[in-house]
């Protein structure tokens, strides 16, 4: 049995897919299998996916149920002891599933290991952004905060945690079911990190992950579903749990293709609605200069700033290196 699965949902991937598995077999570990599901796609992806001549990619079409179907089926699909979950426009570093081996076979009281996240653009170039969380151990209290497992494809599950805890839940669609796995999973294992940007998270215009109606039906679902059978100690938490819940959306309609504005403003003030100590927050001052900025150049006035800022943050970043 490999010690590793990998799981791929793919839905008409193929503009990323082949730089997403060249990534898989550049790493350092090599004892794995990789699970492919083709989620119903109407591009080449099962085609090219079929053709790979390497005995440990499992390629499993299906009609298109959802990304949560599609990791439900590779999680079902699979036999490795570590689970690791990739989106297929992401990409990783050589060593990203050897670290994470390495801290769940030391530390057999985690759950959960996940890395820290390098924004890239859509052709793969860096933003200058890298996301840097830092919370491990019991974690429940601060994932009520948000997710903070950044992207789909930074974390390494150990197997028996959906045995114990179940799978990805299906009714939340394919938006927040991350978010709502990882609580599930925090309520009986602790959280490790690596502290190293392993994976490259693509930020693709008009993706899943932008679709910020769809994302504020979820997170009620989650929010309530997590308090549902907290601790009473914990329920003040709740309110803090819909104001990040709502600087999330904010943002989300701000980087969604139309830009939403004044779905963003909407949502900035529902955020200090349910948690006012938000306005000292960091999150909500640079959700605050984005939103000055949209007001000040509009819509292409501020794609062509973010353009100018990530250029000049990449030269900072490596200046600094």
């Amino acid at each position: 049995m490999p010690k590793i699965s990998i799981i791929i949902p793919a839905y008409n991937a193929m503009s990323y897919l082949p730089e997403t598995m060249a990534s898989i077999f550049n790493q350092t570990f090599d004892d794995f299998e990789v699970v492919v599901v083709n989620n119903g796609s109407t591009d080449e992806t099962e085609k090219w996916a079929s053709q790979i001549k390497d005995a440990r990619v499992k390629l499993i079409s299906q009609a298109n149920i959802g990304a949560t179907e599609a990791r439900n089926t590779g999680i079902s699909e699979s036999h490795g002891e570590y689970l690791a979950f990739f989106d297929a426009d992401d990409l990783w570093e050589s060593t990203k599933l050897a670290k994470q081996v390495q801290v769940l076979d030391s530390h057999p009281e985690v759950g959960l290991v996940y890395t820290w996240a390098a924004y890239v653009d859509e052709q793969g170039n860096s933003t200058g952004r890298v996301v840097k969380n830092q919370q491990e151990g019991d974690v429940w209290r601060e994932l009520t905060k948000g997710n903070l497992i950044e992207c789909g494809s930074v974390s390494m599950v150990r197997r028996q945690c959906f045995e114990k805890c179940g799978v990805f839940d299906s009714n939340l669609g394919s938006f927040v079911e991350d978010w709502d796995m990882w609580l599930r999973i925090a309520n009986h294992y602790q959280f490790k990190v690596v502290k190293e940007p392993l994976v490259y998270y693509r930020q693709v215009i008009g993706s899943s992950s932008r679709n910020w109606q769809a994302m504020a039906k979820g997170y009620q679902l989650v929010i309530e579903k997590a308090f549902a059978t907290a601790n009473w100690r914990d329920l003040p938490l709740r309110n803090r749990s819909y104001g990040t819940a709502n600087l999330v959306l904010a943002w989300k309609a701000i980087q969604s293709q139309g830009r939403d504005y004044e779905q963003a403003i909407y949502f900035r003030s529902q955020a200090l609605k349910h948690d006012p100590w938000l306005f000292f927050s960091k999150e909500y001052f640079r959700l605050s200069i984005a939103l000055t900025i949209m007001h000040w150049l509009g819509p292409n006035g501020y794609n062509k700033f973010l353009s100018l800022f990530h250029t000049v943050r990449r030269r900072t970043v490596s200046l600094v290196r």
